[in-house]
């Protein structure tokens, strides 16, 4: 079985395969890194002579950066098929790439995993609760990657961020998708960054920026799938004035939303405090799924007359509604009784900056 690392680039991936790595012994493992052209050669075989001179006697064989790899899939079911008791792992930081190569040949012989930014629990678990929940400012507005978050000076963080949405954001998309500009792309994210918590159409974004809705579409299908965006759909089962159509699309990153406005002021600087406590609500939620193994679809839920819940999960019949809300504050009691009505086996509550751990542990 083929063991599958997602994940956005920076977000740790290289830096999880070499501690697997170091736990193994060096004689026994073989390791690649599709960054490399001669890795890239290497790994092109296609008759088991070539996979066992390559290999020798290796019992753990990883693979950085997999999607960079012609036809990486039928490699790696070469390795597999032919040396079943070799242990593999590979990274991908573009799923739309590496999933296609690998969805046909390795039907039933792979795992995958997702490394997301570092979750909150998991700061918290390393530098203590308390410091953790006292930095919850500078985790809204710079975000979770792990250099952001062990970086000290201000300044250094602005040019790493600047530095990855700039360049590593939108490399993947740029070689791999066969997007020649970057320019449509970032002008989207800004629009979007500048939207969080609202709805939208991939028609009405079209005509903002004068792209057709298939662009759209496409971008937006990209950008998710390279774990930069999170697309949540209304819900919509028993109320005729229930939205459906549209989506509100978040980033999985306060800290990259931040650098594509270039905006790390202070909170007390600021009016979009709600759109950052909200988006990071979500992605918590979101990694929270991941880290516990818990699955459960997941909306936004307003009518037309403009009732509303930030967030809506459905496991096993049941609803959970979250609202987003920094300060204190609760859910208007007309929003309430609606909800409760259309989906009577729910629960709502109120999500703020004094009890928001309790929500995402």
């Amino acid at each position: 079985v083929v063991t599958i690392v997602y994940g956005p680039r920076r977000v740790g991936k290289t830096t999880l395969l070499t501690e697997l790595v170091r736990e193994w012994p060096a004689d026994a493992v073989a390791s690649f890194t599709g960054d490399s052209i001669v890795d890239r050669d290497r790994l092109a075989f296609s008759d088991q002579r070539h996979l066992r001179s390559l290999l020798g006697g290796a019992k753990y064989v990883v693979v950085d950066e997999a999607q960079r790899v012609p036809n990486i899939g039928l490699s790696l079911k070469l390795i597999v098929d032919f040396l079943p008791e070799v242990t593999v792992v590979v990274s991908g930081s573009a799923t739309f790439k590496l999933a296609h190569q690998t969805e046909e040949p390795l039907t039933g012989r792979k795992r995958t995993l997702v490394l997301y930014p570092i979750s909150y629990p998991e700061v918290a678990n390393f530098m203590g609760e308390v410091e953790a929940r006292v930095l919850l400012d500078r985790w809204l507005i710079w975000g979770m990657y792990p250099t952001a978050i062990t970086t000290e000076s201000e300044l250094e963080r602005k040019i790493w961020l600047d530095e990855l949405v700039n360049g590593y954001l939108y490399k993947d998309i740029l070689e791999l998708a066969g997007v020649k500009h970057a320019g449509k792309i970032v002008d989207l994210l800004r629009l979007l960054a500048y939207q969080i918590g609202a709805e939208g159409s991939v028609s009405e974004l079209g005509r903002s920026l004068d792209m057709t809705k298939e662009t759209v579409a496409r971008y937006l299908d990209l950008l998710q799938q390279n774990f930069v965006l999170v697309n949540v759909r209304g819900l919509a089962r028993n109320l005729r004035k229930e939205i459906s159509k549209n989506s509100r699309y978040y980033f999985w990153d306060n800290g990259v939303r931040n650098a594509l406005i270039n905006n790390f002021n202070g909170l007390k600087l600021r009016n979009d405090v709600g759109q950052l406590w909200e988006n990071f609500g979500v992605g918590e939620r979101l990694k929270r799924m991941t880290n516990t193994g818990q699955t459960a679809n997941y909306y936004f839920w307003r009518t037309h007359d403009r009732k509303e819940i930030d967030w809506v999960e459905e496991a096993g019949g049941k609803f959970l509604g979250l609202e987003f809300k920094y300060t204190e504050g609760g859910i208007k009691t007309t929003v309430g009784e609606t909800f409760r009505q259309a989906y009577p086996n729910s629960k709502l509550a109120m999500v703020n900056r004094d009890n928001f751990n309790q929500f995402i542990d």
